[in-house]
């Protein structure tokens, strides 16, 4: 075993090492294409730092064999199987590097300085021809390596389409042309849809990781240098509660670990609609349809204009409060629908029972908290500026703040989406659920109401009926949360504690409540109890397998 292992570090290392021989015999070379604007010479240079990786790598491979061949079992050579990739996956892989390499000169122009210009240029050819020999050599080696580096490509290409289209669509006058944003929103809506294509957990986890990685490499590439290392930072803090929550909730059941990751990369992404709709509202984007017009607007704006045409004579206090509630209830939507999509479009066909969705659901919820803390300015990021980095480190200040948001707010967005879980798990095993049901005597009143009295079928009602209550249920909880937090800075006096907001004497023992001990308690121990109750529900523990879609095609027969 240690042999093998010895070899397939040493593989790997050949692979990337040697990738760098021909970049660098050939750098002069290409350098003087690129200052000749020559297209056509620079895809042959290009190619050729390619074929010349590939053959230094699998030259350099072959020494590494014939070294450790003799110290080899016969049954390790058998179990790794080395092979000799077919011309197909060759020739895939050097035209798909050779495209990302030009989509990527083209999407990522002005969004990472250091690429612009020729040197720019230049560098990114280098990067790719590097990866590119890596990657021929990783496919030599390893049978299964291919379809990491499909979906590695994959979502390399929708990475830079998207921050292309982001970059394009927030610059200069373009914002205000209504069929350039129109046309931007669907291209950037079907880039979106492309990324949880119809592939095994392992592959759509890895193109949702490489998109996320790419994400990621042009925010902190775009941050200023103060920000840049808080962002890391933050990261680097904000992961470990995101560990401990996965490995406490994954304990109720097993999973695959590309699963597990999927879910997360997925929780992560469903953070993107509402910054995206952010962006548009701070840029002062209308988007044009043709036919409509959709001007996006501040959720508290949108409150506010609700509440002062509909609700006339209100105190101000009693607006306030409605706005605010309203504006959250609004966020809880944007919030909890594209969590839902996400796990959906992610995860149905590899749920097998209701406690499968509740779990994988947490994990959505648990990815969506670890990006909203490192992307928000004023969570993690904004912690380790002002306690540790803009002043005197404040080690008490950073770590209070750090551990409210990591079990306080974590939770929240477990509870939430964990309760839509729930009812989407329902909802998907309808017909397994309905017909225990009626086994044990159980009515269910609104799908059997609606089937009796307007003939609808009794098991598309229930799926309805769930996924509305889910989703209800959701935003209240998400809503409500947020509402009960600001709540104390909405009022005039501020009150800190009951015995503030009731007005009592400063001896009374209800000073010593604070207001946020309410929700804290609502949500962290009644958050726990209440999922503790579903997941060891024996209806939900159990094994359904997992959904097949089918199409049924019946023959008719037209008697004249």
């Amino acid at each position: 075993m240690a042999v093998s292992a010895q070899k397939h570090l040493a593989g790997l290392l050949a692979g990337i090492l040697t990738a760098f021989l021909p970049v660098c015999a050939f750098a002069q070379e290409a350098s003087q294409v690129l200052e000749k604007g020559n297209a056509i010479s620079t895809g042959v240079s290009f190619l050729g730092f390619l074929v010349v990786s590939l053959i230094f790598s699998r030259l350099w491979i072959g020494i590494v064999n014939v070294s450790f061949i003799h110290e080899e079992s016969i049954g390790s050579i058998e179990e790794r199987q080395p092979y000799i990739p077919s011309p197909k996956v060759i020739g895939g892989t050097l035209i798909g590097t050779f495209v990302l390499f030009l989509l990527a000169l083209k999407g990522l122009r002005h969004v990472f300085p250091l690429w612009e210009g020729h040197p720019g240029a230049l560098a990114l050819g280098v990067l790719f021809a590097m990866l590119g020999g890596a990657v021929l050599a990783a496919e030599q080696r390893w049978r299964r390596s291919r379809e990491y580096v499909f979906a590695g490509m994959i979502g390399t290409a929708i990475g830079i389409v998207l921050i292309g289209f982001q970059q394009s669509l927030f610059q200069g006058d373009a914002v205000h042309d209504p069929y350039f944003m129109a046309l931007s929103v669907l291209c950037i809506a079907l880039a979106w849809s492309c990324l949880f294509g119809p592939w095994n957990a392992r592959v759509k986890a890895t193109v949702l990781g490489t998109f996320l990685f790419w994400i990621g490499i042009f925010l902190v590439a775009n941050d200023s240098p103060d920000i840049r290392m808080a962002r890391i930072l933050a990261g680097m803090v904000a992961l470990i509660p995101a560990v401990i929550w996965c490995g406490f909730f994954l304990r109720y059941h097993y999973q695959q670990a590309s699963l597990v990751l999927l879910m997360f990369f997925a929780g992560m992404l469903s953070t993107v609609p509402i910054l995206f709709y952010d962006k548009l509202v701070r840029s002062g984007a209308e988007m044009q349809f043709f036919f409509f017009r959709i001007v996006p607007e501040n959720f508290n704006r949108t409150s506010s204009a609700f509440v002062s045409g509909n609700l006339v004579g209100m105190t101000s206090v009693r607006s306030t409060l409605l706005i605010t509630l309203l504006s959250f209830l609004f966020v809880g939507v944007v919030e909890e629908v594209s969590k839902f999509w996400v796990m959906k479009q992610s995860g149905k066909k590899f749920f097998s029972s209701i406690d499968d969705v509740m779990q994988l659901s947490i994990i959505v919820a648990i990815g969506f908290a670890f990006a909203e803390n490192i992307v928000n300015p004023t969570y993690f990021t904004g912690f380790v500026q002002d306690f540790l980095i803009t002043h005197e480190p404040n080690w008490g200040g950073f770590l209070g703040n750090v551990m409210g948001r990591a079990i306080l707010t974590n939770m929240v967005h477990i509870v939430s989406t964990g309760v839509l879980g729930y009812f989407f798990g329902l909802a998907l095993f309808a017909g397994p659920y309905i017909q225990d049901a009626h086994r044990k005597g159980k009515i269910l009143w609104v799908a059997e109401s609606f089937h009796s009295l307007l003939g609808y079928p009794e098991k598309l009602v229930f799926r309805r009926e769930m996924l509305l209550l889910g989703l209800t249920f959701a935003i209240i909880l998400h809503g409500l949360f947020n509402f009960l937090v600001t709540f104390p800075d909405i009022l005039p006096a501020h009150p800190s504690t009951l015995g503030d907001l009731f007005g009592l004497a400063p001896g009374s023992l209800l000073h010593l409540v604070p207001l946020l001990m309410i929700p804290s308690l609502f949500y962290v121990v009644g958050g726990f109890w209440l999922l503790t109750e579903l997941f060891y529900k024996k209806e939900n523990m159990k094994e359904r397998g997992h959904l097949v879609t089918t199409d049924t095609f019946v023959q008719t027969r037209v008697v004249a």
